[in-house]
């Protein structure tokens, strides 16, 4: 189709990665169009954190990053943009400060307003000159003589210089994700990973702790045994009419859905508190005719607590003195290493993240350019890392997208 418009940087994808690149392009001296299928854009800003919008973690480890690809490849991306300097650019730059939530080390707007953040990406591009079209399909981006073609829905098509893909991957799919660039990438002789909801809510198959469904545990110690070692977290566990959720739920997830796409079923065993094994024995060994279940309420939510007795085969009128040494350790058992049934998990509905995508070997790290296609970069979801909850996402999404928007602009001698 004949190209109706021109531009020297075609960026598709108006979330956090998009709209990030969109500002550093056009800052460099490109002409950019952005193209965005929604009304406005941000969607997956505007939902995060509740409403509130997790803009960045507090402290950043790349250890704590999940890719199959070379972690050394993640870390030169990450370290092109550190979060000191992030942190920088939304509140010195955007006008966005920040503010710590102590008991979670995450960083939000002062404002909790996730369309605060949205809206600041959005002007600063603006100003800088990019030309944000929204309501907009793309169909289509196909190498072209001097550039690229994207092809638009109502039949027209736009000829870039370079083209930045930050179309997200497959997780929550009612914000405009929908794996246009996951495709794309594939139809061009790009090398992915495979593909699968990271971060999401665990479901159980006839919810045997449904009559739990609200209680919430704030300090959890989730744990999947693997095997070198096991993959560890820890945070809010929170029970769910369905299964478990919470941070310590999520950040395992992806474990347990490549364990079941192999036709495994992965173990995922839960101390509820931050009381050791050891510590825990003590307590109740302790002399004295006070109750198991006393022992045990100070520490957790009386329903969880009762249900881990009858998990343990303990009434909850047992006086400590009675326990037996085996009765004690299974009662142990069941506080630090209780293992979760869970049948599965929600899926990209309600994942935070998609797993896979792009391997990382695929593109320039200085530029994210692709190796195979010149001219073609990608940002964000598409490419194959994730982190944890608790502003890992974005830390990577603004990290990606800054360095694309760069290398796409000084690619077109801009």
């Amino acid at each position: 189709m004949p190209a109706t418009h021109s531009t020297d940087v075609a960026v598709v994808g108006g979330g956090a990665a998009g709209l990030m690149a969109a500002i550093f392009a056009a800052r460099a001296g490109a002409r950019v169009t952005l193209l965005e299928r929604t009304r406005r854009g941000g969607k997956k800003i505007v939902v995060s954190g509740g409403g509130r919008c997790n803009v960045l973690p507090s402290v950043a480890d790349e250890r704590l990053f999940v890719t199959d690809s070379s972690p050394r490849l993640l870390g030169r991306i990450l370290a092109s943009w550190p979060l000191a300097e992030q942190r920088a650019f939304f509140e010195d730059d955007l006008g966005i400060p920040l503010a710590l939530e102590a008991e979670t080390g995450k960083l939000f707007p002062v404002s909790n307003r996730a369309t605060d953040v949205r809206d600041g990406l959005a002007e600063a591009a603006l100003r800088a000159g990019a030309d944000l079209r929204f309501d907009v399909s793309v169909t289509a981006v196909e190498a072209s003589a001097g550039g690229w073609q994207v092809g638009l829905a109502d039949g027209t098509a736009i000829r870039a210089r370079t083209a930045i893909i930050a179309t997200g991957g497959l997780s929550v799919p009612k914000t405009g994700s929908d794996g246009f660039g996951l495709l794309l990438a594939e139809a061009t002789g790009h090398r992915g990973e495979d593909t699968y909801p990271a971060l999401a809510p665990l479901t159980a198959e006839a919810s045997p702790h449904k009559d739990l469904s609200g209680v919430s545990v704030p300090h959890a110690h989730v744990r999947v045994p693997q095997r070198k070692g096991a993959f560890a977290t820890s945070g809010g566990f929170l029970f769910t009419h369905r299964g478990y959720s919470g941070p310590s739920v999520l950040n395992v997830s992806h474990l347990t859905a490549l364990g079941r796409s192999r036709g495994e079923t992965p173990a995922v065993l839960v101390g509820w508190t931050d009381t050791t094994p050891e510590a825990w024995a003590s307590a109740l060994s302790e002399p004295g005719r006070g109750l198991v279940a006393t022992t045990l309420r100070p520490s957790l939510p009386d329903r969880l607590a009762d249900r881990l007795l009858v998990a343990a085969d303990e009434p909850a009128n047992r006086a400590r003195a009675d326990l037996r040494r085996d009765e004690r350790l299974r009662l142990v058992d069941a506080l630090t290493s209780y293992p979760l049934p869970w049948t599965g998990d929600e899926g990209y509905k309600k994942a935070e993240v998609t797993g896979g995508g792009i391997n990382l070997g695929e593109v320039h790290t200085a530029t994210l350019e692709s190796r195979r296609q010149p001219g073609l970069y990608f940002a964000g979801e598409v490419l194959d890392a994730f982190g944890p909850i608790g502003g890992h996402n974005f830390l990577w999404a603004w990290a990606t997208g800054r360095l694309a928007g760069l290398g796409a602009a000084g690619a077109t001698g801009a």
